[in-house]
């Protein structure tokens, strides 16, 4: 049985790097590490220019009370310069540029933890998870401690986030390839924290060799269980996993653990695994860097804070002029305004594209109503609907029109024959809204 949901998009999936072993790039000349990779509040800054730092070393510390995860040195060297850049979505966060000294002095505070699983409490777990600074690495980013916290004495199932159902992107698949191990131990982990038995992989089903894989390292565990996904976009989306499970419709405003679920992506419980069994922080990941302009399109396990275009020449360099840089899947990705922007650690990939692949302007013209985007919308909206509001300034409309339910997919816009930017406006509507019940 395949399990899916209603509504998505099939697109083609261009995995190119899914052959490509990962590569490690542990020594770039620089990292910047901004205070804010995840959902929440900034981190508070707790180095200063010319103070020298270790690998692993806190930097910046979440503010009190806040909703946030702290964040850590990729690399020993010295703080060159704190700056506020903006990020790929416009908005400006605070950077500590570490300059390398190539020595990988490990901090202190990098110790394995001292207890056997078994002894383990969920208290001291949390406290591992949140120290380490993890989140969601899938690209929601959102703080994993949390995440288990609001799970503890509700969910019953922990389900592993496999799917990578965006195209190009294939740093989810070689973790499942090369370090199978890590995503066991670390749902083994997640379980003993929550006292959950029963776990379920969710892999779609065009990574056979990945479900391969997973299924002969639980064989003969009844707490596991390998399922395969039909190949949909965006079945990723954690609503959607839940109903393509369950079969279940997650309400707006509730949380998986609501449905008795906690969902995790597979690269996050490697993480847990690493802080855990090594001491180390998020202060790595795997990215796939791919596109018509890379030389050596790659999956590279790379620090945080890493330079896009150091990044780029470790893969051979660009062999085309590049028109588009995006961080992430092309569905969900953001554009980068600039190749000096750092990977952080929600970053899943690098895209380089040509003016072939990624023409400067959009069709945009007048809507057909052929209904398409409301077939394809996974959330059962109506985008035309939707945009029509907000072309003619009523965000009322938009808003009777659940537009906060959106979870920005692209399959309107990907479908749409019209060459609407329906995302586009979607995405600018809800930051609109934001505003306005802010103020």
């Amino acid at each position: 049985m395949k399990y899916t949901f209603k509504g998505g998009i099939h697109v083609n999936d261009h995995k190119h790097t899914a052959k490509c072993q990962v590569k490690l790039f542990a020594d770039p000349k620089k990292v910047v590490i901004p205070m804010g990779q995840h959902i929440g509040a900034p981190c508070v800054c707790l180095v200063k220019k010319g103070d020298r730092v270790l690998a692993g070393q806190k930097i910046g510390e979440v503010p009190e009370g806040a909703l946030g995860a702290p964040v850590h040195s990729s690399v020993s060297g010295t703080v060159e310069k704190i700056e506020k850049i903006a990020d790929g979505r416009g908005m400006f966060v605070e950077c500590v540029t570490i300059t390398n000294d190539f020595q990988n002095e490990l901090d202190p505070s990098v110790q394995v933890f001292p207890k056997k699983l078994s002894d383990a409490t969920t208290e001291e777990i949390i406290t591992i998870v949140k120290e380490a600074g993890i989140v969601g690495m899938g690209g929601a980013g959102f703080p994993t401690h949390v995440k288990i916290s609001s799970a503890v004495g509700k969910a019953t199932t922990i389900i592993v986030n496999s799917a990578e159902c965006e195209p190009y992107l294939t740093a989810n698949y070689r973790l499942m390839i090369e370090r199978p191990h890590e995503i066991i131990n670390g749902a083994k982990i997640l379980m003993k924290a929550l006292g959950i038995r029963n776990v379920i992989i969710a892999v779609e089903d065009n990574k056979p060799a990945a479900i391969r894989k997973m299924e002969k390292l639980t064989e003969g565990s009844e707490n596991f269980k390998v399922v395969a996904l039909k190949t949909k976009y965006p079945q990723g989306d954690e609503r959607r996993l839940i109903y393509a499970l369950t079969k279940k419709e997650l309400p707006a405003g509730k949380l998986p653990a609501d449905l008795g679920c906690v969902i995790l992506n597979a690269e996050s419980l490697s993480a847990i695994y690493t802080a855990f069994a090594k001491g180390l922080p998020s202060i790595y990941r795997i990215v796939t860097v791919d596109g018509d302009c890379v030389a050596e399109p790659s999956n590279v396990l790379v620090p945080v804070g890493t330079t896009v275009s150091e990044l780029c020449d470790f893969c051979g360099g660009l062999v085309n002029l590049p028109a588009k840089v995006i961080s992430g899947g092309p569905m969900m990705g953001v554009s980068l305004w600039s190749p000096e922007l750092p990977v952080t650690k929600t970053t899943s990939g690098i895209l380089v594209f040509s003016e072939r692949h990624a023409p400067a302007e959009v069709k945009d013209d007048a809507c057909i109503r052929c209904g398409r985007c409301l077939r394809n919308c996974p959330s059962s909206l109506m985008p035309l609907n939707i945009v029509a509001s907000i072309k003619v300034g009523d965000l009322d409309g938009a808003a009777s029109y659940n537009v906060m339910s959106c979870v920005e997919c692209g399959c309107c816009s990907y479908g749409c024959p019209a060459g609407i930017p329906l995302v586009q406006y979607i995405k600018m509507a809800k930051g609109e809204l934001r505003k306005k019940m802010k103020r």
